[in-house]
């Protein structure tokens, strides 16, 4: 009777068999055929794809993007977006490069940074592999780094180095950033961990200096892996190529589900009943119980089941991603044991953490992979989630334990046999190393002690380093040298908003249990090194050989020691790196094994879900170890934001069944070069868009349940059949804003340039801050606001206002860019457009994009409200001259597009808002002043008295007399004070300075108009202290026209005037009907003085003046 060897476990169990298939995957051995060029380029770029050009912008040759018609093969397909990729992950790298080496001394420029003074300081022995540390300087920034909030030195990030005597003159290595905790970039010097892409070859002597260079954009670390699954896809077979390549059209029914078609609908029958409703899904699916979809839904769920590559665009509000929920708790419902998860991805962090909290209402067992889920209840079914709570996984003829075995021998070999002799432990004697290696004599080292013994002074705690006597002023100790201590009170500000960088920071992860360092065996090569020497006279080799043999080093000349010390410190590196050569190869070839095996027992869990979902960046990333659980559904939502590559790599070898869904009209994928965008190279064009170009057979969505009529019917220029469900029509109108959904407010207002490459436009950023308050005041919950803007600059301009003000501050605005905000919704939407010019020839940037219109135009469903400069828009964009002219005439034919918002107060009275210029005649304009109560939290200003508002905040009381001849007008106070700041990205360190005793402005109102001025010696306000000098006046009036006509659209003036007053009508009111009505009062009239001077003539008040119990009631 035989005996079984097999292994067994704990409690005798057998031990699971690893999947072998992930090896193979990774197998790098010879092959029967041999390889491209492209296939054979490894991860990190060659040192001549960065050096190869001597001019920053330099042409290259390089294959389109055929978005029209067939590929000629599948071979061309992959091997274009392979070479397009490349070019996007390295060229802006290459062109920093080429900068630097023309100009060394350049400094930190809008497109890259440079890092100086960077030394090697320790070696990580890491699972994942060997890393160097390197402290650095940010001296060229000029200012001071964030780290928490900054892009720089990411995780993933591609950075070059070379010699600070060369200045890539000649030399240039490549690096990955392995880790950046920040408490290493917190040090003074900065520390950050290093990949090189040959460890055993890198030069890494500590007194070295070197400069680093970084691009500001790039998209290395996600292309990095789609290229290497190009490469993979490309040996492979390639399943769905006559459709994604070929542009076959006739698709076939999965063969999964051709096999069985009959799926139990159980789960969606009424009721608590549990009899199964076996339905076909390919001739009966109108029989389903499907009453919760409309037949454009259903219509795309058969379509989606009946085609094994299906595509749906779903249109904003349509309910796309409900549909595909219903697909996957069909076809979850219907998996037997042994099946092989469903895969699902998304463009972003955030909405697959969205997504999964959707199917994890039918399904707990899933699983998410990749990146650090900030979504409660998801990151609790991470993979790393799921391993802590396991116990240690153990695999028949895994390598995971052998190749930790390995690890640990490597590392106590690596530091007890070579690096000991490097590393000067604690009381070894300065020096030590050199002895240890023979290259000086214990007897030189014992006269240079003795001689050092010397410099012992009554004020120090010990004897001084002898190498530091002996070489006198030409020694500096390593920290001062490479201390990074910035006097500069200015702040390096972040060029993507906050959402945008920790989205990059998720992607760029190496795992979620490796996210923020990097574990292992640290050893630290400045303890060897106590100094370095800057400078010093040379001397010839003979010469320093003849020295070496003085028995007392004290007898060579003081000026030629410093050469010396340099030359004993080059052999001692050269040698242990001569050592540790073939010890490093082994050692990355055993972290390669190491990962292997992690992915061996990660499949052993992972094949045990029903589903698994990761971004569109982790098809790539994780494709060996997905791949080996053969999966035959893979449904990508946001498929249209995604660029082609990432996509295709999707196709598994084993796959039968691909769902795209998404909408190609939203936002597109970006590309880190922007030549690449657009024609001739279209890198950003997705599969979907591409497929759906060329008449692939899609599914459009049709009726939307998110907008308002007034607000879907601006995107009928884009969607020309989107209906509307009945239940848009039942939407509670904006409170404080009457029957008005929807409203341009233009302005002439001109923008500017902030610090990086982002727009600002001060004052309309005024006007929405002015506005955000007044819909507050008005009782519409902050949560249900948000401002959108396409300028990361603008961003983080409004939520200063809106930080620096403590009434808005404790509400907690959302202000944040369109890009990031696909596939989000609230019931109201301010929208700041930015760009306004005097110059007709000036552009309009992201606002000519139409897909990022498409987006900013369809978030809001109860209210959207747009400020910018029409004028400029029409003259610029085909899109807003279409929108625009819809909101020209509104559904009861009265405008929507004005040169001030009409609102309406809650007693039913119509109010235009309307912007108009201080700097024109002065007049006899009498004043009332008003505070706003601190009290509330909800509303801005609400007080019983214009008394105790002016006593509240220090301001002057109330004039109580005014020119009988005035009509009743008010007057709001608000002082921005300088309160503490938030820990806020964009806020942390700036200053504010409001300056308080300038010259009061006056302004006066006549019978039809409205003229302001400032008294004799003031000029126009400079526009740079806008943001810093400002107290805010509001002003109510008579109603007057605020609409702006078809002809006075296209004739606005150009030259823009500072709209700095606001006036506020009452529209179609008697004096009575003033007085007893709730006013809501809106906009800024910027003065550079608190002080509000009475006017001569003085009379008692008439009875018209607004009540300020009313006030913004």
């Amino acid at each position: 009777m035989s005996v079984s060897s097999r292994p067994r476990g704990r409690g005798g169990t057998s031990l699971p068999s690893a999947n072998l298939a992930i090896r193979q995957y990774f197998h790098d051995g010879p092959r029967n055929t041999p390889l491209a060029e492209w296939q054979r380029k490894t991860e990190l770029p060659k040192v001549n794809e960065i050096m190869g050009t001597d001019h920053p912008g330099e042409e290259f040759n390089l294959a389109t993007n055929k978005i029209h018609g067939p590929w000629p093969s599948a071979e061309v397909y992959l091997r274009t977006h392979y070479n397009l990729l490349r070019e996007d992950a390295v060229a802006n790298l290459r062109d920093a490069v080429a900068v630097v080496r023309e100009r060394p001394g350049v400094t930190d420029s809008r497109s890259f940074v440079i890092y100086e003074r960077v030394f090697f300081t320790h070696i990580t022995m890491a699972h994942r592999g060997m890393a160097f540390r390197v402290c650095f300087s940010t001296r060229r920034a000029g200012k001071r780094i964030l780290w928490r909030y900054s892009p720089r030195l990411i995780s993933g990030n591609i950075v070059a180095l070379s010699p600070a005597t060369d200045m890539f003159s000649s030399i240039c290595v490549i690096a990955v950033v392995a880790a950046r905790p920040l408490e290493g970039v917190s040090k003074n010097p900065p520390e950050v961990d290093l990949f090189f892409a040959h460890a055993e070859n890198m030069d890494f002597d500590p007194l070295k200096e070197w400069v680093m260079v970084e691009s500001r954009s790039g998209y290395y670390e996600a292309h990095r892996h789609t290229m290497t699954a190009l490469q993979k896809l490309s040996r492979e077979g390639f399943p769905l190529s006559r459709h994604i390549c070929g542009l076959e059209t006739e698709t076939g029914v999965p063969e999964y589900i051709a096999s069985e078609p009959a799926m139990d609908f159980q789960a969606f029958a009424q009721g608590d009943s549990q009899q199964k409703l076996p339905c076909n899904v390919i001739t009966e699916l109108s029989k389903a119980p499907l009453e919760h979809l409309n037949i454009y839904q259903r219509s795309a769920m058969e379509h989606m089941l009946s085609k094994e590559l299906a595509i749906v665009q779903g249109p904003p509000g349509t309910g796309k991603t409900f549909v595909s929920v219903t697909v996957l708790r069909l076809l979850l419902a219907q998996m037997n044991q042994g099946d092989p998860p469903i895969i699902v991805a998304t463009h972003t962090n955030h909405a697959l953490d969205q997504l999964l909290t959707l199917i994890a209402e039918f399904e707990p067992n899933y699983i998410r992979l990749g990146g650090r889920s900030r979504n409660f209840r998801v990151s609790s079914r991470t993979l790393f989630a799921i391993k802590e709570n396991r116990p240690h996984i153990s695999l028949q003829n895994g390598i995971l334990s052998q190749a930790r075995q390995r690890h640990a021998a490597l590392v106590t070999d690596i530091i007890e046999n070579t690096l000991k002799g490097f590393h000067r432990q604690i009381g070894d004697k300065s020096g030590s190393a050199f002895v240890h290696r023979g290259l000086l004599t214990q007897e030189q080292l014992k006269n240079l002690e003795e001689g050092s013994n010397q410099w012992v002074t009554s004020s120090m705690e010990g004897p001084i380093d002898p190498f530091i006597a002996w070489l006198g002023d030409q020694a500096v100790r390593f920290e001062d040298f490479c201390s990074d201590k910035q006097t500069s009170s200015k702040i390096d500000e972040c060029h993507q908003d906050y959402e945008m960088l920790m989205e990059l920071e998720a992607e760029q992860a190496p795992d979620a249990d490796d996210w923020e360092c990097l574990w292992g065996k640290t050893f630290d090569f400045r303890t060897s090194f106590p100094v370095l020497v800057r400078s010093f006279k040379h001397v010839p080799t003979v010469v320093i050989e003849k020295y070496l043999k003085f028995r007392d080093l004290w007898e060579i000349p003081r000026e030629h020691r410093g050469a010396v010390y340099n030359e004993l410190h080059r052999r001692l590196v050269k040698t242990i790196r001569d050592e540790l050569r073939e010890k490093l190869k082994l050692y990355m070839f055993n972290s390669k094994a190491l990962q292997i095996g992690k992915l061996e027992c990660d499949e052993t869990i992972l094949k045990t879900a029903k589903l698994i979902g990761m971004t569109t960046t982790g098809l790539s990333k994780y494709r060996g170890l997905v791949s080996a659980l053969n999966p035959r559904l893979v449904m990508i939502e946001e498929a249209a934001e995604a660029i082609e590559a990432p996509v295709a790599v999707a196709c598994f070898e084993s796959l039968q069944h691909l769902i795209l869904v998404g909408d190609h009209k939203q936002l597109q994928g970006r590309c880190a070069v922007h030549d690449l965008e657009g024609s001739p190279y279209y890198l950003d064009v997705s599969m979907f868009e591409r497929l759906v170009q060329n008449d692939f057979p899609f599914v459009m969505l049709k009726e939307q349940r998110r907008m308002v009529p007034e607000i879907r019917r601006l995107l009928n220029p884009i969607y020309d059949d989107l209906q509307d469900h009945e239940s848009v029509a039942k939407f509670e109108p904006v409170p404080g804003m009457g029957d008005v959904r929807s409203f341009f407010c233009t302005h002439n207002w001109p923008e500017v340039d902030d610090s990086l490459t982002s727009k600002v436009n001060e004052i309309e950023a005024l006007m929405v801050f002015e506005f955000y308050c007044y819909l507050c005041s008005n009782g519409v919950p902050s949560r249900k606001i948000t401002i959108l803007t396409f300028y990361n600059g603008q961003r983080k301009k409004i939520l200063k206002m809106l930080m620096d003000n403590e009434n808005t501050r404790c509400h907690d605005p959302t202000v944040i860019t369109v890009d990031s905000y696909q596939g989000e919704e609230n019931d109201i939407i301010i929208l700041s457009l930015v760009r306004s010019s005097d110059y007709l020839s000036a552009g309009i940037g992201f606002l000519a994009v139409d897909n990022r219109v498409c987006v900013a135009l369809s978030r809001a469903r109860r209210g959207l409200y747009i400020f910018g400069n029409a004028r400029h828009l029409n003259a610029k964009s085909e899109l807003w001259r279409q929108v625009t002219s819809i909101m020209k005439v509104g559904e009861r034919g009265e405008s929507r597009i004005g040169y001030g918002i009409p609102v309406t107060c809650q007693h039913g009275k119509v109010i235009a808002m309307e912007y108009i210029d201080i700097f024109k005649t002065p007049g006899s304009l009498t004043q009332t002043s008003f505070a706003p109560s601190h009290a509330s939290t909800h509303n801005l200003a609400a007080a019983n008295s214009a008394q105790a508002h002016s006593n509240l905040l220090g301001l002057p009381a109330p004039p109580n007399s005014r020119a009988s001849t005035e009509e009743p007008e008010a007057r709001l106070l608000i002082d921005l004070s300088d309160d503490d700041r938030l820990a806020d990205p964009d806020l942390a360190g700036m200053t504010k300075n409001i300056a308080e005793n300038d010259a009061p402005t006056t302004a006066t109102r006549t019978s039809s108009n409205v003229s302001s001025s400032r008294t004799p010696g003031n000029t126009r306000a400079d526009k740079k202290q806008l943001d810093n000098e400002s107290k805010i006046r509001w002003n109510i009036f008579e109603r007057e026209s605020a609409e702006v006509s078809d002809s006075a659209l296209n004739s606005l003036p150009r030259k823009a005037q500072k709209p700095l007053a606001t006036k506020v009508h009452l529209m179609d009111a008697s004096e009575e009907e003033m007085q007893s009505s709730k006013v809501a009062v809106l906009k800024p009239n910027v003065k550079r003085n608190p002080e509000i001077k009475e006017q001569t003539g003085s009379t008692p008040q008439p009875p018209g003046t607004v009540s300020t119990k009313h006030l913004l009631d």
